[in-house]
């Protein structure tokens, strides 16, 4: 795999989970989540990809366990597109299910409760879509189902 750090977004209502992988693009690391606000969005995406230069950005898409699209696949749609905005580097949809109940057990395990586990929900299932997306490009190359706006 090539080195360079990658990124993930757990999109959601309120707020919204980011990971980054360490330089060599192995490791999944959980960051602060940021807040789903219209006014700071766009300077807070800004700040990130001009900190972290990733090489893709890989999004959580919500589907149905049937593997259809959610009623919130619109909205990641959206936020994809505004990503696009931001950063040329390519932008990936990956199948989300799971990685929120993934990230609530790997919290639970290490001893904290869903109040004080809140806020680390989301960066956590954001790690989750990350290492979904690198273990594709370990197999593929690179990851499936590349955002095209």
């Amino acid at each position: 795999m090539k080195p360079g750090r990658r990124i993930a977004f757990d999109f959601g209502d309120v707020r919204i989970g980011v990971a980054v992988t360490d330089l060599s693009g192995i490791l999944a690391l959980p960051l602060d989540f940021i807040p789903n606000s219209e006014e700071n969005l766009s300077n807070d995406l800004s700040a990130l990809y001009e900190e972290y230069n990733p090489l893709y950005t890989a999004i959580g898409f919500p589907l149905h366990l049937s593997g259809n699209a959610s009623e919130k696949s619109l909205s990641v749609s959206k936020f994809a597109e505004q990503v696009s905005q931001i950063t040329q580097a390519p932008i990936y949809l990956i199948d989300e299910r799971l990685t929120s109940v993934s990230a609530n057990r790997t919290l639970r395990e290490a001893g904290l409760n869903s109040k004080t586990s809140r806020n680390e929900i989301d960066s956590m299932a954001a790690a989750a879509i990350l290492e979904s997306a690198l273990n594709q490009e370990r197999i593929q190359g690179e990851p499936m189902n590349r955002f095209n706006g």
